[in-house]
């Protein structure tokens, strides 16, 4: 078993104990395998432009390392439990296939920014399809918004009626959200993009490695300068972008909590398809909204594994600690958590069934309050005493108010949406998305083409 390892030195192993030590990498890091592939291609191509490697190895290990990476992506590479991790069994198969040139893709680097490399590949990819998933989804919402943007339905504080709202604005507050979370995918896109290979286990490498060029060939704008940060940065930015993703999540519950409400019996706003529902195995005439409970369950769940992610990588000295090995798992499945959150969210929105009619009910006289208050202070009379007004006159049941005195038509309001102006930003961070998503597909051909 110790002649499998990166590490071993042909001595014995516990089983018990290396297998602990293992824990579920082999599985987990399946998910990095195509990454690795990557990474290490231009790790060879690097090492031959300063004359650490051969022309001729580095070409044979550059064509195989590709197809490991079409493998790791069709699900074709495994990972053997003696091999304890996918580096292990990635630098076995270069052995396999290409003999002695395999034993040297190791040179200057170290499992510790190897893994970091694979992670920083994954994530950046993993970022830019949510980013476009979010922002199919923030579309959703604006085309619903513009097609119910007039229908009237109430507007709650404290759960209580208190201004005229429209499902409009109702559709519009989502997207809005989502817009700003595509604009701080950039802030958080600038903290990943960063090449951390060349810091090996957290102090260089007494080679002439050249991390710059390596950068370059992934599509990093930038190295990540100093080794020990490399190593301090585990958990770190796996912790930001799962942030992120809870923040996400966190204007999407409140999407879902509203839509569990709207959707019963005794709000009747909103009737989710036949489809979208599930039943009950003793009442026949339920039609539950499981998708709605499940997808809010999903949120907390997000960021259950957020605050799982934070404790492992908090209260560790600096360097690397294999308490990171810990960090993968819920880092993974938190993002597919959310990717498929939001894939579900997207096919809802378009198919909800707005009952206006009972929205409109619901609209009653006492809803327009506040916008009598302003009819009185418009024609001369200090707001207080408007306010205390139209309080006496809803206490004594004489409030009449003017339905269509006064429509909100700043910027934002029921009247004037703002959907243009949105619809535009969204334009300007999906054009963001397509160029990212682009640059480096091109920075990937040229290092299995150059």
């Amino acid at each position: 078993m110790a002649e499998e390892t990166l590490w071993g030195k042909g001595l014995a192993l516990d089983t018990i104990i290396h297998g602990f030590t293992v824990g579920d990498d082999p599985q987990v890091d399946l998910a990095l395998a195509p990454h690795d592939a990557l990474g290490s291609a231009a790790h060879a191509r690097m090492l031959a432009r300063v004359g650490l490697l051969s022309p001729t190895d580095m070409r044979a290990l550059v064509t195989a390392l590709r197809s490991l990476h079409d493998e790791a992506r069709a699900g074709a590479f495994t990972i053997r439990p003696e091999q304890e991790d996918g580096h292990t069994a990635l630098e076995a198969a270069l052995v396999e296939r290409v003999g002695e040139p395999g034993r040297r893709i190791h040179l200057g680097r170290s499992r510790n920014d190897q893994v970091q490399l694979a992670l920083r590949l994954l994530l950046r990819e993993e970022v830019l399809v949510l980013g476009a998933r979010a922002a199919e989804l923030a579309g959703a919402f604006l085309d619903f918004a513009q097609a119910h943007a007039d229908k009237p339905m109430p507007g709650y504080t404290h759960m209580r009626r208190a201004m005229p709202s429209t499902f409009g604005l109702w559709g519009t507050a989502f997207a809005e959200a989502l817009l700003e979370e595509l604009e701080a995918l950039k802030g958080l896109w600038a903290r990943v993009d960063r090449c951390p290979l060349g810091a090996a286990a957290g102090f260089g490498v007494p080679l002439p490695i050249d991390r710059e060029y390596v950068a370059t060939l992934l599509g990093f704008s930038r190295v990540q300068r100093s080794p020990i940060d490399v190593q301090n940065s585990r958990g770190r930015l796996e912790t930001a972008t799962l942030s992120w993703a809870c923040s996400i999540s966190g204007g999407l519950e409140k999407w879902l909590w509203d839509l569990a409400l709207f959707t019963t019996e005794e709000f009747g706003f909103i009737t989710l398809p036949d489809a979208f529902t599930t039943g009950s195995s003793i009442m026949p005439q339920k039609k539950n909204p499981d998708v709605v409970e499940l997808a809010r369950g999903r949120c907390r769940e997000l960021r259950g594994m957020a605050r799982q992610v934070e404790e492992v990588a908090s209260g560790l000295p600096s360097s690397y600690h294999r308490d990171f090995q810990l960090l993968k798992r819920p880092t993974l499945t938190a993002l597919t958590s959310l990717r498929e959150l939001l894939e579900v969210a997207t096919r809802l929105v378009p198919v909800l069934q707005i009952r206006a009619e009972a929205a409109a009910r619901a609209c009653d006289d006492t809803l327009y309050a506040a916008h009598h208050a302003f009819t009185l202070a418009g024609r001369g009379l200090p707001f207080r005493d408007a306010y205390r007004e139209v309080a006496h006159q809803l206490a004594d049941g004489t409030f009449r108010p003017d339905r269509a005195a006064l429509t909100a038509t700043h910027l934002g309001g029921a009247g004037n949406l703002g959907l243009e102006q949105a619809r535009a930003e969204l334009a300007t961070s999906r054009a963001w998305l397509t160029d990212t998503h682009r640059a480096l597909a091109d920075c990937a051909e040229r290092i299995w083409h150059p």
